[in-house]
């Protein structure tokens, strides 16, 4: 049997092992070679892997596993997180990760759709070494099989690192478990005795793929785990010596270039060690593979954040997969039956069940976020500032908060944004009953009013319905793209102590605030106009930016009027602390529901050593009565993670 696919996407999601079995044969729209429904669905080891397609559609059917594990991802790292809270409409299973107290039998805490994923990879990387043994020669030139063989090691990698984030220690499924059976049975042993594994014997040849001969053998497998650290130094180790290329082009054969993003490809790849490395606290390295995306000078420097995506475009990474902004990215497509739970998760209309909603401190990161406004020197003190009383400014992350990740609705009914329009020196809003009219009550302190425009509305995460109709469930998932690596990098550069001129190091500050601000340090090596995380979303002048000044002030969130000021001069730890906050809440703008909330205060808690510094933002979004039982719980780094294999 041949299986001749070529614009198949994401289309066997499978097991493999002495038996193939192929399940869920999901297609493009735009596929016209369908499987004869007549055919055996059982497949011999044998009978595949004739030609080159076949080896594509086995690749394939890892990317079907991993759609699987999208809204556990999401469900784990941002419910956990202080973004993200339950609705009484939760499901149990909702609630016991909501209050960190998940059971074996939680579906979201489950990891069998990880062993799926590892085992299958474990199967795919056999086969490829057995019957391509030039994918372990780096001295030879790239192939194809090299691409799905670097593809395979990536996909095993992320697995393990995402799951040992959850878990705090995963179990070591060795590359000769190449089935969910097999794992579980290794699992529930102390030891397992696997009689699978086959030796092709020295000097056999091979003929058109196949061993002329082979030998069974037994061997004893002993039950180990990978703790965070282990993982990131077995796997970064494995990607960095034995990936010779990435990422097959498949687009062109379909003419798609969207394809580019939707497998792992060298970009992904890099991403993920940048990523890996991070985590571990190994500013170097990690900040060696970010550049290589950030300081890319393919596709007109394409992950640098320029005007494509600026301004009211910026709700478009939403709507499709963009190779300026994505690097990653699993898509999904209602017609293929390729679809996910987000819009039954979020949404508050039939036939969803609004189970997870955006806490308060979400929705006010964004709508505290204020621009176009003026400070001017307070003339009883020459170290005090005052909001300007001509130039107040305007609140609201328009672009990235209301209308793309969240909303308001009311039985179905969502609050109209509203618009600005100016008579003489004063603005106004049309109509008031609108999330700008509420804003504005709000800078007004008109607390009557805007409690009247919010009467009945509740909030929802909208990024993942953007575009949808409340059918589709269909939304991609983003795994990386260009905002999240250039706020890694910004991170990086705020604690990061690198070689200056003179002969000294110091943290590079200043790199860090150009990259989120306006994307400055860029335009210093390439000839285009570069936007950063702030100016892409219209956060431009000298009050738009983020800052680490001697002097900051604070200001009265809904307001904006001036209430107080840190004096930080001379004291660079707390500028880096400060600097690293404002950061993360920029991410937190930025990247909100994506998946990595709770990852990103676990790292900065780590780097701090301060499990408070977690423990404090999450347990702020529980009522009053479980706040201090939350908190508690989190100065315990192991309640971070779900024990699952204790």
């Amino acid at each position: 049997m041949k299986i001749m696919r070529k614009n198949l996407r994401y289309s066997v999601p499978m097991t493999i092992g002495i038996m193939f079995i192929l399940i869920s044969m999901m297609f493009l729209s735009s596929c016209k070679d369908f499987l004869n429904p007549e055919q055996e669905i059982n497949v011999k080891q044998e009978q595949l892997f004739d030609d080159w397609y076949e080896y594509r559609s086995v690749s394939m059917g890892l990317y079907g596993l991993q759609q699987k594990l999208v809204e556990q991802l999401v469900v784990l790292g941002e419910l956990r997180g202080d973004l993200l809270t339950v609705t009484p409409n939760a499901d149990a299973d909702l609630v016991e990760i909501y209050n960190f107290k998940a059971t074996k039998t939680n579906k979201y805490a489950n990891p069998t759709n990880f062993y799926k994923l590892i085992s299958a990879c474990n199967s795919f990387i056999g086969i490829l070494k057995e019957r391509h043994p030039e994918v372990l020669d780096k001295s030879l030139g790239s192939t194809n099989y090299d691409k799905l063989y670097g593809e395979a090691l990536c996909m095993r990698a992320w697995a393990y690192f995402n799951a040992v984030r959850i878990y705090g220690k995963v179990p070591v499924i060795y590359e000769s478990l190449t089935s969910v059976e097999e794992v579980e049975k290794y699992l529930n042993s102390t030891s397992y005795i696997d009689s699978v594994h086959y030796v092709l014997r020295p000097g056999v040849t091979v003929n058109d793929g196949y061993p002329l001969d082979t030998t069974y053998t037994t061997i004893t497998l002993n039950k180990q785990f990978y703790n965070v650290d282990q993982v990131i130094s077995v796997f970064t180790k494995q990607l960095e010596e034995d990936v010779k290329a990435v990422g097959v082009n498949h687009y062109m054969d379909n003419n798609d270039k969207t394809w580019e993003v939707t497998v792992w490809n060298t970009y992904a790849y890099h991403a993920l060690l940048g990523q890996m490395y991070l985590t571990s606290g190994d500013f170097s390295k990690s900040a060696n593979h970010l550049n290589y995306i950030a300081f890319t000078t393919s596709d007109n420097y394409r992950y640098q954040l320029g005007a494509t995506l600026q301004g009211v475009l910026w709700r478009n990474i939403f709507k499709n997969i963009d190779i300026t902004e994505d690097i990653y990215a699993l898509r999904f497509d209602k017609a293929s039956q390729q679809q996910n739970d987000f819009q039954r998760l979020f949404d508050d209309w039939p036939p969803h069940q609004y189970m997870l909603k955006p806490t308060k401190t979400a929705v006010h990161l964004w709508e505290t976020l204020w621009r176009g406004y003026g400070l001017v020197s307070d003339p009883t003190s020459p170290f005090l500032m005052r909001l300007s009383p001509v130039q107040k400014g305007t609140p609201g992350d328009s672009y990235r908060g209301y209308g793309t990740s969240y909303i308001y609705a009311n039985n179905g009914a969502v609050l109209p944004f509203g618009q600005y329009f100016q008579m003489g020196t004063t603005l106004y809003v049309s109509p008031m009953t609108s999330y700008l009219g509420m804003l504005n009550f709000k800078a007004k302190n008109d607390v009557r009013s805007y409690t009247s425009v919010m009467e009945g509305y509740d909030t929802i995460v909208y990024k993942y319905s953007v575009d949808k109709t409340p059918y589709d469930q269909d939304a991609n998932f983003i795994i990386y793209r260009a905002g999240g690596i250039q706020l890694y990098l910004a991170e990086i550069y705020t604690r990061w102590a690198i070689d200056q001129p003179g002969g000294f190091t110091a943290p590079s500050t200043s790199r860090a605030i150009n990259i989120v601000n306006d994307g400055s340090v860029y335009n210093v090596l390439a000839d285009r106009a570069q936007k950063g995380i702030r100016g892409r979303a219209g956060y431009l002048g000298a009050n738009g930016g983020i800052e680490a000044d001697n002097l900051s002030y604070s200001r009265n969130p809904f307001t904006n009027e001036v209430t107080g000021v840190t004096d930080r001069t001379g004291r660079l730890d707390l500028k880096q602390l400060w600097l690293e906050e404002q950061i993360l809440d920029e991410r937190a703008r930025e990247l909100a529901f994506e998946g990595e909330r709770f990852y990103d205060l676990m790292r900065v808690a780590e780097r701090r050593n301060d499990p408070s510094f977690l423990a404090k933002k999450v347990s702020a979004k529980y009522p009053s009565g479980q706040r201090e039982a939350i908190y508690n719980l989190l100065l315990n780094k192991k309640n971070w993670y779900i024990n699952v294999f204790d």
